[in-house]
């Protein structure tokens, strides 16, 4: 099955009430990457509800955009489009094991395993909750710790999955909601149909203490006269500071929890030096974990987001040709619960192709700014560059005279491709993406055969700074290129960027 022309169904990763979720690859790029696409079945019955459905769709591609594309650790959105009447979102597929995958292969987690990812999740739980989104599921089956660089990526954000619920508001008036959780890992008043932020850090300390006792919430016992889970008794060798940060993270009251997911971060860090190597011990856990369910909808308050429900599958990642983009991880999961933002987001169409995706070599979308782009001076030669011999990057905290913006590092890379002045742009890579097997599988002859090959040109259309410390900084481009063959490509593509001093000039260490 091919997909508005272009994503070619490889399988199904799930199904559920209101859609399904395919494992597909893009056919129109060069490295055929794989993504996930998640389709919206249409409701024949109930023109009202599947109204409802559909907006909450709409909704979760803005929400997957705008977290995605500013987070490395969300996956992407990369196109939302409807094909023969139906709805489709495009996303990211990740590469790795979700927790729950790790717990079967490797047994339970140490310590400072635990410490170690709490502390690489808080941080983009803290920006989720920062857009007044609650993702309202987390549990092991919604974080993957990814191949490329083992850090925990946060999936399942908002596809509709299981089912709607008729309630009345306090006017008196029926209204249709979708509630969504996992019963054990969500708390009482989430249950009730009222989230809170600290709803999602009581998910994610019943989370860690699954990795530290092979434990479900169902397995634990609750105290008659606190009502608040007993849990220790079966992780004997537990640090004391991680144990009383997930007892405040899992209190039955959400006023006793942490206030905030930087609060938690903070109190975890305390007396915490250096983290060990990450390590797992030989502990096996079998049962599966229970699958995310809706309950019934309540009064809903702090901004009621719904979260989309992904299975995680283990896919091999053989299919993906030429190995010319940086591998996307998962985004499994069957269409499940709602989005619900508390503005608006409206997306304007576009007549060539809109793909909300990173190019093999850094593509994006455009349209009004591709004739300003400047052609840097630059003298090149017929050598085949290679990748620096020295360290990485070097990074000082020091003011350079006539340092350029990271927009004009973007904008500059881009121009230097337009004149085949490709020893340059290639130079202006870390040497860990001039390196990357699948970005370049040949080395330099594979970064030629892209630009010199098949693309005519590229157009730089517009450049937002999401982010600048100064030494870093992330870059979203919306870029329009032109193909040899004919065909027009839109994309949209994040640049994380690191200054180097030496040279004065920053260089491109990863893409989203």
């Amino acid at each position: 099955m091919l997909l508005n022309n272009r994503y070619q169904v490889i399988r199904t990763l799930g199904s559920g009430g209101f859609g399904e979720t395919f494992l597909a690859k893009d056919v129109n790029m060069p490295s055929e990457r794989l993504c996930v696409v998640k389709q919206l079945k249409p409701i024949q019955n109930n023109p009202q509800i599947y109204q409802l459905v559909q907006e909450r769709f709409q909704r979760e591609a803005a929400i997957l955009e705008a977290l995605g594309g500013a987070s490395e650790q969300i996956p992407s959105l990369y196109a939302y489009f409807i094909d023969g009447g139906q709805f489709y979102l495009v996303q990211e597929w990740i590469e790795g094991d979700t927790l729950t995958g790790k717990i079967e292969k490797q047994g339970l987690f140490t310590n400072s395993a635990v410490e170690e990812l709490l502390i690489n999740i808080l941080p983009v739980l803290d920006y989720v909750h920062s857009k007044h989104i609650i993702h309202r599921d987390i549990k092991p089956d919604n974080i993957i710790i990814r191949n490329l660089d083992h850090k925990p990526v946060l999936i399942d954000f908002g596809a509709v999955r299981e089912s709607m619920g008729t309630v009345v508001n306090s006017q008196g008036n029926a209204t249709s909601s979708i509630i969504i959780g996992t019963p054990g890992f969500m708390p009482s008043e989430q249950a009730a149909g009222r989230p809170v932020y600290s709803s999602d850090l009581y998910s994610l300390g019943l989370t860690a203490i699954y990795l530290l006792t092979g434990k479900r919430p169902q397995e634990l016992d609750t105290d008659s006269q606190t009502a608040e889970i007993v849990w220790r008794h079966f992780a004997s060798n537990i640090n004391p500071n991680l144990a009383r940060v997930i007892d405040q993270a899992i209190a039955y009251h959400p006023r006793e929890r942490f206030a905030s997911a930087r609060e938690m971060l903070n109190a975890l860090q305390q007396q915490f030096v250096t983290l060990p190597p990450t390590s797992i011990s030989n502990t096996k856990v079998a049962d599966p974990l229970p699958q995310t369910v809706a309950v019934s909808p309540g009064n809903n308050y702090q901004n009621n987001y719904q979260s989309v429900n992904q299975n995680n599958n283990n896919i091999n990642n053989n299919s993906n040709k030429g190995g010319m983009i940086i591998p996307a991880i998962i985004a499994s999961g069957l269409i499940g619960a709602s989005i619900i933002v508390s503005s608006v987001i409206n997306k304007s169409s576009q007549n060539v192709e809109p793909v909300k995706s990173a190019n093999n070599e850094f593509t994006s979308n455009s349209s009004n700014q591709a004739n300003s782009i400047k052609t840097p001076s630059v003298n090149t030669d017929n050598n085949i560059p290679s990748a620096s011999p020295s360290p990485e990057l070097q990074v000082e905290n020091q003011t350079t005279i006539n340092r350029p913006s990271p927009e004009e590092a973007v904008i500059n890379y881009y121009s230097y491709i337009n004149q085949g002045q490709y020893q340059t742009s290639w130079s202006l890579l870390s040497p860990s993406l001039q390196n990357n097997q699948r970005l370049h599988p040949k080395g330099y002859s594979s970064y030629i055969d892209w630009w010199g090959g098949k693309v005519q040109s590229v157009d730089v259309n517009q450049t937002s700074l999401l982010e600048d410390t100064g030494n870093t900084a992330i870059v979203s481009t919306q870029l329009r290129y032109v193909l040899k063959n004919g065909r027009i490509i839109v994309s949209r593509v994040s640049f994380y960027l690191v200054f180097n001093t030496v040279n004065n000039q920053w260089i491109v260490t990863n893409v989203k």
